[in-house]
């Protein structure tokens, strides 16, 4: 800001005061105080019409414009202010007035309409009431009334509009519930309304008390607002009155009083103002009017649910809020992220950016926010997060995926190196938790940009582990989910994620270990040559490491990945008899809870039976018994009935022997209704 616009601004502050103070002056109780501003408005007008003269002999010209000096035209708009405010407080007597008669007739149509409704005459009571919102169309009472008189001629569907309008009768939500069940849903959200409306009806009655009272604050709020209401004022005029008011608006009250005088309307629907949003390339004096109602909206939507639902429910403010998020200008990116994270803090306002925010536009902004500083970065996120986690986000974003991918798959090609790691991280895990759905994970597999984006992402983590390793590891959990979607994006996409992967089996990192093995289990099966590569790896050993020492989890993967590596290769087979002489390890996971687990560690074993003597060495364990059990099981999953007769079978073939126990055990009844299972497989 220049010398001559501070100077004009400073100017403006000064003037606002003086008017504010004659204003509250004009309206006091004590007479002598309201003669004396009387006089001192008269003397404004005056001077008003003087500076006007002068302004009419003193325009001068320039290479552009004409245009009068800006200290004339200044003061001529301030005392201009006290003529309007003035036609303003004549209007609203009159209004008030008119109100008050208006009252009087929509009282007595009530009462002629509850007569009726008494009586019985449901139709007549209508027909009263309606008169009566004729007369006074927010008088709640006679909705209300209304709604009953509907109820009691069963139709529903009007007593429930009525009840939407008035927002204050509970007890017909209640009795609509009764009646039908099935609105159940509908009427939930009405009852929330109400809520919401009665909260909204108790600020504004105590608001309008504080102001009758004359509360300083409350009085000054009403007169700044009819002073910005002023059109065609220069930029700096607003940003200036905006600024006072938001220094202003500390409680309720004024909060509530900005909106029930018409204050989001009088800054929204300001061509000046729109003008300054609507600039591409803003300039300073721009983006300081910009910034300036960014924070006035902060200040009264900050815990107000009803202010917030009127600045986004309007169309042009919604679409606004969306667009701001992705200014050029530093300063109103980080404003318009702060007040929509101040919206996301409540139920109520995430519903209203749900419904009616562009959210593609806003998905796209929020994770541009990558490449600005931690604090904004993860703000954004935070942001991202909150609305993630609500279901109807989610039902969005998997109707409208095929937009929002090419920004998700961008996050992808973000360089870790210059990005917030936390803020990645935070991102990248509402897509994984996102791709958990069936359908967008179907969506996500299916590209081949964002499969290959995940790999190039990991690859250049790979580069320093240490560094990265909440990234990666936030990583390998959505593609651990992509590979749940067959057939992959290809079998080299498959293979260059399993050579990934088998490299970061040598971190010294328990979480990265367990997440790279589960995508292994994945994805390995897709070629043999990517088995072999393993093998010469040590996968072998690695996975019966992770018997003895993982989690429950870790011993998930590692089960599936022998499992895979012994139905491959014998040398596989070899290595887990080698490592584990009498399968006990593979034995005791039969027990396991885990029907996966236990499924995966039958099929290992049975590919176990093939390697010269094994079974031999097992005629005194109870492996048949158990394996015979599995087998005639009424488990959820088939695989293990299938693995566990698969397995039972090559251990009778590989030692006769347990054929005569398999007979004394009525087993072969068993053994064969399992076949059914594997000739259905």
């Amino acid at each position: 800001m220049d010398a001559d616009q501070e100077k004009d601004l400073q100017k403006f502050l000064k003037n606002v005061d003086e008017i504010s103070n004659l204003i509250q002056e004009m309206n006091s109780d004590d007479p002598v105080v309201q003669q004396k501003a009387v006089l001192e408005t008269e003397k404004r007008l005056l001077l008003m019409e003087e500076d006007q003269e002068e302004d009419e002999c003193r325009t001068t010209l320039n290479k552009t414009m004409i245009s009068p000096p800006q200290t004339a035209m200044k003061s001529a708009e301030e005392i201009n202010s006290e003529a309007f405010l003035a036609s303003v407080e004549k209007d609203a007597k009159e209004r008030a007035k008119r109100r008050r008669e208006n009252k009087v007739l929509a009282d007595a149509l009530k009462e002629k309409g509850n007569e009726a409704f008494a009586e019985g005459n449901y139709e007549t009571a209508i027909l009263c009431y309606s008169e009566g919102l004729e007369k006074l169309k927010d008088m709640k009472v006679l909705y209300t009334n209304r709604a009953q008189a509907y109820m009691k001629l069963e139709d529903y569907e009007k007593a429930l509009v009525d009840c939407e309008w008035a927002l204050k009768s509970r007890e017909c939500y209640k009795k609509i519930l009764e009646i039908n069940p099935k609105l159940q849903t509908q009427v939930k959200d009405y009852l929330n309304q109400v809520d919401l409306q009665e909260k909204a009806d108790l600020q504004e009655k105590e608001a309008r008390e504080l102001l009758d009272s004359g509360k300083n604050t409350a009085v000054t709020t009403k007169n700044l607002l009819e002073t910005l209401s002023k059109p065609d004022q220069i930029p700096l005029f607003y940003a200036g009155g905006i600024e006072i008011l938001t220094e202003m608006i500390k409680e309720c009250t004024e909060q509530t009083l900005f909106r029930t005088h018409n204050g989001f309307s009088i800054i929204s629907d300001n061509k000046v103002i729109r003008r300054c949003f609507s600039t591409a390339g803003k300039d300073a004096v721009e983006e300081t009017v910009c910034v300036s109602v960014l924070k006035l909206w902060q200040a009264v939507c900050s815990g107000n649910e009803e202010n917030q639902h009127v600045l986004v429910m309007h169309h042009d403010r919604a679409r606004l809020l969306a667009a701001l998020l992705s200014s050029k200008v530093l300063a109103i990116r980080q404003q318009s992220l702060a007040l929509l994270l101040q919206l996301t803090q409540t139920e109520s306002g995430r519903s209203l950016i749900i419904n009616h925010l562009d959210l593609t536009r806003l998905l796209e902004a929020l994770v541009s926010f990558l490449d600005f500083s931690d604090k904004e970065a993860n703000t954004a996120m935070g942001l991202f997060t909150d609305l993630a986690l609500e279901e109807r986000f989610q039902v969005w974003f998997q109707a409208n995926l095929p937009g929002v991918l090419p920004a998700l798959t961008g996050v992808l090609k973000t360089d870790p190196k210059v990005s917030s790691s936390s803020a990645l991280c935070q991102c990248i895990a509402i897509m994984g938790n996102l791709s958990a759905e069936p359908a967008t994970r179907r969506h996500m597999a299916a590209c081949e940009e964002f499969g290959d984006g995940c790999l190039d992402l990991l690859a250049r983590c790979e580069e320093d582990v240490d560094l990265f390793r909440e990234v990666i590891y936030t990583l390998l959990g959505l593609m651990m989910n992509l590979c749940l979607q067959a057939p992959f994006v290809s079998e080299v996409w498959a293979v260059e994620v399993s050579r990934r992967c088998l490299s970061l089996l040598n971190s010294q990192d328990g979480g990265i270990l367990t997440r790279a093995a589960g995508v292994l289990s994945r994805t390995l099966s897709s070629s043999l040559k990517i088995v072999e590569e393993a093998l010469r790896a040590g996968m072998v050993k690695k996975m019966m490491k992770f018997l003895k020492t993982g989690g429950e989890t870790a011993s998930r993967y590692a089960i599936k990945i022998l499992a895979i590596c012994t139905n491959s290769y014998h040398e596989a087979r070899e290595e887990v008899i080698r490592l584990d002489k009498k399968l006990s390890m593979m034995m005791k996971l039969l027990s396991s809870e885990d029907e996966v687990l236990v499924g995966n560690a039958a099929l290992c074993l049975g590919n176990c039976m093939e390697v010269p003597n094994v079974a031999s060495s097992l005629l005194k364990t109870d492996l048949l018994q158990v394996l015979l059990k599995l087998a005639g099981s009424d488990t959820q999953k088939t695989a293990v009935q299938v693995n566990a007769g698969i397995a039972l079978g090559k251990l009778c073939t590989a030692e006769p022997r347990f054929v005569a126990q398999l007979r004394k055990l009525h087993g072969l009844e068993i053994l064969n209704s399992t076949m059914k299972y594997i000739s259905d497989s």
